[in-house]
């Protein structure tokens, strides 16, 4: 039976916020389970349009605050229509759990009913529409939750899957087995029975958690190789940083031949390489004399390559954001060689209404910052870079929500991860939801990894989803690691998308289930009818 409607209206509104404080900045990984126990319970026993109701105040309730860095510099207009969007699916997913209510008499198939509908949706979130926006999956708030180590066995959807399994089995002993189709049939039991029932839930739900621990996690095997990342920092924040192009450039150049005068002339350690974030040279180096010079400079002061963040604008191509393998012109012993440019990687999930503009007319309309993006051109090939002695996979910046656009790095022979991206539009929110997303790669393919960041959250990540030498958001910053190749596959690198595809399957099966059961109790006999 379905619970009073100003109760479940008061459960589906505390459900977004209890979600919310799950992910970066607050962290407090077990509240997402219980928003999805929350949101269940709302929506159980509901119509559709009941439980769409309910889920769309779920979805309004976290989506809003938790991209709200996305109206910094833009306005409400864009952000109120991107967590409107988003929330929508959360309102279809109320329908769907809503429509499952029914298998309820059967709690072990209706708790992995509710997480597989939950994966499902996330499954539609991540592609639709423009390529989706996979931001606020539940996975990405288990950054240092135990249910983390099954990434390395399949993924971001086998994570969202086991915390909402957990979430529903939680809820399983505050419903009532029987349904608004017939409330005839609610189960009689013992008071001893009843006391069972409602601790096997959270029993179960507990066991899941601890299952996970048991999941290996891979650590790579390979040699080490000492990397630094530079935080060259911007002016100020805003839309306006690439106006600040000459600068922000600048910044990262005589930071890194500051690295270079310490190796030269304090006998500190030099790197096997060097990574700067995205838009660390707005200005095309590959058309710009002084931009190529000065980067020039920065490598042959540091003496190794480094991975530059770079806007190119070819007249035949377009604007391309990539990632540049900058060669030092002469080696560490101070001997010339081939210096510039060895290798590159065009980002290939423009971020839609951010570096493309869908709809320009009406998004015109919606915001009058519109025409400050350009539609930039995709790439075509997964960034796998040779940077030194190491294959790096090169990511840049939301494209770590993407699961194929990192697993095709490693599966391309990537040996570590690094994740380019410049947070200079947003907030330490954003950049810390971004680093959790960082933490998660590195288990699922067990590739140790890094997060390179004009303005921060820069950081390197093991492949157990521990974090090292975090730097602080706004502040310039150099950091240096050992981080360690790998070469071995995890499950759920050599499964991909295998996992998620079954777990979709397994949703569509338990509507289609849902569907038999309300027509077996409409067509049943009554009193009346014998």
């Amino acid at each position: 039976m379905p619970l009073p409607l100003w109760a479940a209206t008061l459960l589906a509104a505390v459900a977004g916020p209890v979600m919310l404080v799950a992910f970066p900045p607050y962290g407090w990984w077990w509240a997402a389970p219980v928003a999805v126990a929350a949101a269940a319970v709302a929506v159980h026993g509901r119509r559709l349009r009941a439980g769409f109701g309910l889920g769309l105040l779920t979805g309004a309730g976290f989506f809003a605050p938790l991209l709200e860095w996305t109206n910094l510099h833009t306005g409400m207009v864009p952000w109120l229509l991107l967590s409107t969007l988003q929330a929508l699916f959360i309102g279809l997913l109320g329908a769907a759990t809503a429509w499952i209510s029914p298998l309820r008499a059967r709690a072990w198939l209706w708790a992995p009913a509710v997480a597989a509908l939950w994966t499902a949706q996330e499954a539609l979130r991540d592609r639709a529409p423009f390529g989706g926006f996979p931001w606020g999956r539940l996975a990405f708030s288990q950054d240092t939750s135990p249910l983390l180590r099954l990434a390395a066995a399949g993924g971001a959807p086998l994570v969202t899957f086991a915390v909402a399994l957990t979430g529903a089995l939680l809820a399983v002993p505050l419903l009532r087995t029987s349904t608004p189709h017939d409330p005839a049939r609610a189960r009689v039991t013992p008071g001893w029975s009843r006391r069972v029932n409602l601790l096997a839930g959270p029993a179960a739900a507990v066991l899941v958690v601890g299952a996970a621990l048991l999941a290996p996690v891979h650590r790579p095997t390979g040699p080490a190789v000492y990397v630094a990342v530079v935080q060259g920092n911007v002016p100020r924040l805003g839309l306006d940083f690439n106006e600040q192009r000459r600068a922000v450039l600048d910044n990262h150049v005589r930071a890194t031949v500051e690295l270079g005068r310490a190796v030269t002339q304090d006998g500190a350690r030099r790197p096997d390489l060097v990574v700067w974030p995205e838009n660390s040279s707005d200005i095309d180096p590959l058309r710009n004399a002084d931009a190529a010079a000065a980067i020039s400079a920065a490598a042959r002061a540091v003496g190794v390559p480094i991975l530059v963040g770079a806007v190119l604008t070819d007249p035949d191509v377009g604007v391309e954001n990539a990632g540049l393998v900058w060669e030092p012109d002469v080696d560490a012993a101070g001997n010339p060689r081939q210096g510039g440019v060895s290798s590159r990687y065009t980002k290939r999930h423009p971020v839609p209404f951010a570096e493309t503009m869908p709809l320009r007319d009406i998004a015109r309309i919606v915001s009058k910052e519109v025409d400050r993006v350009s539609d930039m051109t995709p790439g075509h090939t997964p960034g796998v870079l040779r940077v030194g002695p190491a294959t790096v996979g090169d990511v840049i910046c939301f494209e770590v929500a993407y699961d194929g656009l990192v697993r095709d790095t490693v599966t391309g022979g990537a040996q570590l991860l690094a994740v380019q991206t410049n947070n200079a539009t947003f907030d330490e929110a954003e950049a810390r939801q971004q680093l959790a997303m960082v933490r998660l790669r590195a288990v699922e393919h067990g590739r140790d990894a890094l997060m390179a960041s004009t303005v921060g959250i820069s950081a390197f990540a093991d492949a157990a989803g521990g974090t090292d030498q975090e730097t602080r958001f706004n502040e310039a910053a150099v950091i240096a690691g050992e981080l360690h190749l790998g070469s071995a596959r995890t499950l759920a690198t050599a499964l991909g998308a295998g996992p998620e595809y079954v777990i979709v399957v397994l949703g569509i099966a338990a509507l289609a289930a849902a569907a038999a059961v309300r027509r077996r109790h409409r067509t049943r006999p009554t009193e009346e009818d014998v």
